[in-house]
């Protein structure tokens, strides 16, 4: 039988892990690989302390039961705050624009679906990761350009995977064109709308922090080259990071004054990824990010067959320009 002191001290012992955690969590220290991907899964830390703490109650060991509910308390409120609403009002007047971010995991998605996706929910932009020339080909000939006329894609680089190309189609005007720096295709449009400001729209696609340390480095790179909002238009971020709040590296990019549209509207913790043949686990690696100008009527998800990732369909209300 082991003894009751021996029994306490392996309770505390067991909650470490989830108090390591919330201290990365809290102090945004995580660093290379694995770690950083391991934040992905920071909801399931929280939900999964019950047990050291259950271990700690019932072993009777009082440290252990304050590490792993201090622990729990931490990460829980980390998670918890997405759910909170906030940004200004929607006005009852000023132009929308409807933006929809698709990926087509590695070119494999049929195009039309992505098409009817389009065409039933009146999207105005559409931004597009994992391309290939083969869907592109198709999307168009499934009558993508007639619902969307004018596209920016850029094609996969030399040597780079095929499905690293990125577009932007729209059905508004595009007046420039070009790209943000990064592992993969970043295409960037500005759009004319009528009655607002420019609007300036980026197909984000980062590398996956997933594999190696010199993914995590890519991903790092990739989201610190980033734009920033920019008072003489109104940006959008619209794509796959491949990152989760809970990353320290993508709250810094929020830190240079960007808005999540999700968090915006209180649907922080909507998940956007999960492996495809699995129900389990869900994370939230797509956003769209806008100047803190822009109010967001609506954000909603919708599977897209045979992608990883739900489509998300943000309705943003511009300011008058």
């Amino acid at each position: 039988m082991v003894a009751s002191g021996t029994r306490r001290r392996l309770a505390t012992a067991a909650a470490l892990p989830w108090a390591a955690w919330a201290a990365l969590r809290m102090t945004g220290t995580e660093r290379g690989f694995p770690l950083v991907p391991a934040m992905s899964f920071t909801p399931y830390a929280a939900t999964s302390a019950v047990l050291p703490l259950a271990a700690a109650v019932r072993a009777g060991s009082r440290a252990g039961a304050l590490l792993a509910a201090g622990s729990g308390t931490v990460l829980a409120a980390a998670v918890l705050a997405r759910r909170r609403t906030s940004g200004p009002t929607v006005p009852s007047e000023g132009a929308r624009l409807r933006v929809a971010t698709v990926s087509l995991r590695k070119g494999l998605v049929h195009p039309a679906p992505v098409v009817d996706l389009v065409r039933r929910l009146g999207v105005d932009v559409l931004s597009v990761q994992e391309l290939t020339p083969r869907t592109e080909t198709g999307l168009v000939a499934a009558g993508l350009g007639e619902l969307l006329p004018w596209a920016h894609v850029i094609p996969a680089r030399p040597g780079a995977v095929a499905s690293g190309s990125g577009a932007v189609w729209s059905r508004l005007p595009a007046e420039k064109s070009g790209a943000v720096p990064g592992t993969f295709e970043q295409p960037t449009v500005r759009l004319a709308v009528a009655g607002a400001m420019d609007v300036e729209l980026t197909a984000v696609h980062t590398m996956p922090p997933s594999t190696s340390a010199r993914s995590v480095r890519s991903w790092t790179r990739d989201l610190a080259d980033l734009p920033e909002p920019d008072p003489g238009v109104l940006r959008v971020l619209a794509g796959d990071f491949n990152a989760t709040v809970d990353h320290a590296a993508l709250r810094a990019v929020l830190r240079t004054g960007w808005a999540d549209a999700a968090q915006r509207v209180g649907r922080g913790l909507a998940w956007t990824w999960r492996p495809l043949r699995l129900p389990w686990p869900r994370l939230a690696l797509d956003h769209v990010l806008i100047d803190p100008r822009i109010a967001v009527a609506a954000v909603d998800l919708f599977h897209v067959p045979d992608s990883d990732h739900r489509a998300l369909v943000v309705d943003l209300v511009l300011p008058s320009g």
